[in-house]
Order: structure tokens, then sequence, then C-alpha cells
């Protein structure tokens, strides 16, 4: 199963990650985030290639993580410590991309949201489309985070915009903040990936691993990574707190349905 949820293909000398869970706009689930790390990995070890592309079917990147009913969230809740350790695994997915040895570019189109979004803002380059939304709207019911790389990318002020209200961002906007390289219309997306990773391929793997190395140290040396674990400490006790919001949000969802949750909060917002 995990298999299907994420394929792995090679083009010359690019190698292509793929989200595969298109009919659920490529949500993580505890599937496909296991799925995903294996598939990184091995296409960082894969000798052929020197670019990592990630994509994904469908007509969204990613919805974020998949936040359904389900026994594993039901058993976390009011429990800081349960909700720590889910956070953390949800964190490693994230810092993957950061942590390979090679240049990862992410494609994106449709919602790039939540945990999906981290997740790109990861990566080393991206490229969307000019459909693309991106955002991170889980403060909305009363979920933060858990990889608050945003501020890092695009500024302390915007951040704080973007991560206080939830709004999303469109492509047009997101390349405007610096939090993508380049926008190319949908239907070019695929091939304006490609075409950008195959040129960067041309450079040896050794002068883009170093130069990645180098550019990640720096980070790491003004305080990146320690900020990205300070901010899941902080926030493992937020998801596990009762908030008004929090616990009508919940109590929708288990009645009704995530889709009736999400539109009853997206009501508040519409005015």
């Amino acid at each position: 199963m995990t298999s299907q949820l994420v394929t792995y293909a090679v083009d010359g000398r690019v190698g292509i990650v793929t989200l595969n869970r298109a009919d659920k706009l490529n949500a993580i689930s505890a599937e496909l985030k296991s799925a995903l790390v294996e598939r990184l990995h091995a296409a960082d070890r894969d000798p052929a290639t020197a670019v990592v592309v990630l994509r994904a079917e469908g007509r969204s990147f990613c919805a974020g993580y998949d936040i359904g009913p389900n026994p594993g969230r039901a058993a976390r809740r009011h429990n800081a410590l349960a909700w720590h350790e889910s956070l953390t695994d949800d964190v490693r997915l994230e810092m993957t991309p950061w942590e390979m040895k090679k240049p990862v570019i992410a494609s994106v189109q449709g919602h790039c949201l939540g945990g999906g979004c981290e997740l790109v803002m990861m990566c080393d380059l991206t490229i969307a489309a000019d459909d693309a939304l991106f955002g991170e709207p889980e403060i909305r019911f009363s979920n933060v985070g858990p990889a608050l790389i945003m501020p890092f990318i695009i500024g302390l002020k915007r951040a704080r915009e973007l991560l206080f209200l939830g709004d999303p961002i469109d492509a047009k906007t997101a390349l405007q903040y610096g939090m993508v390289n380049r926008v190319v219309p949908r239907a070019e997306l695929s091939a304006a990936t490609l075409k950008f990773a195959r040129r960067m391929a041309l450079i040896s793997p050794e002068a883009l691993a170093g130069t990645k190395l180098a550019v990640n140290r720096g980070a790491e040396a003004a305080g990146f990574r320690s900020a990205i674990m300070a901010g899941l400490d902080i926030l493992a006790s937020v998801y596990a707190a009762r908030t008004e919001v929090g616990t009508r949000f919940d109590e929708i969802r288990e009645k009704e349905g995530l889709g009736a949750a999400l539109r009853w909060r997206a009501a508040q917002f519409a005015e």
C-alpha cells in the first residue's frame, strides 16, 4: 500500500518523488508519511541522480496533514507528551528535504497548505503553478506548525500575519515574498520543473552537495535548527490545550465530518 502512496522514477540525472494520494488532495496520513520519508531517502542514495524533484499527482500538491477522525488522534487528546512525540515525527518528515545531500526542487500546484506548505519551504527550490495556494490555516482550529520555518523564508512581519490569521496567499504573492523561485502556467509546470532540474543536474553532484551543505550549515549556525525544535516544544502544548474553538471544531468533525467542521470555521472568516 505504501509503495503506491509515493512513487519514485528517474529521468536522466533527475530523481522524481511523487505524492500519489490525489483523491485526498495528497493529505499526509501516517502511511503516506512513512512512504515519503522512505522514498526521499532512497532518492538521496540513488547514485544515478544529482537532483531530486518532489511533486504530486492531482489538482493539489498537498492539503496538509490528514486531520480526519482517527484513533491515534483521539488517544492524544489533551496529552502534551503524546502530542510532542507525534509532532516530532511530523517534523522529522518535514526536515527530510533539508537534511538530504542532494538539492530538492518542489513542484507545486493547487493547494499547498499546513504541513505540505512547511514541507515545500524545507525544499531547496520551489517552482509553482499559477494556481498554487500557500498557507498554514491550522491556527483557525487551534493547531499550529509544527515546523515554523516560515519566518526564516519570508521574514517575521509577513510570517506573523499569515500564521496568526491562517490566510492563504496565491503564487504571485508567494513569489513576491520569496517563498517560491518561479511561477509558471499550470499546464507548463511539469515541463518547466524538469527543464530547471535537468539544467541544475549539469552541475557536478559534489559541487551541488557541498553548496547545499554550506548554505544549511550557515542557517543552522544562525539558529535555524534550534528555532525549529524550540517551536516544536512550545506547540505540542497548544495541540493538547482545550480551547473553545478547538473543542467545537472537534465536535463538528466527529459528528458531521471534517468537511462540515472546515466549512463552519471558514464561514466565520468570510465577511
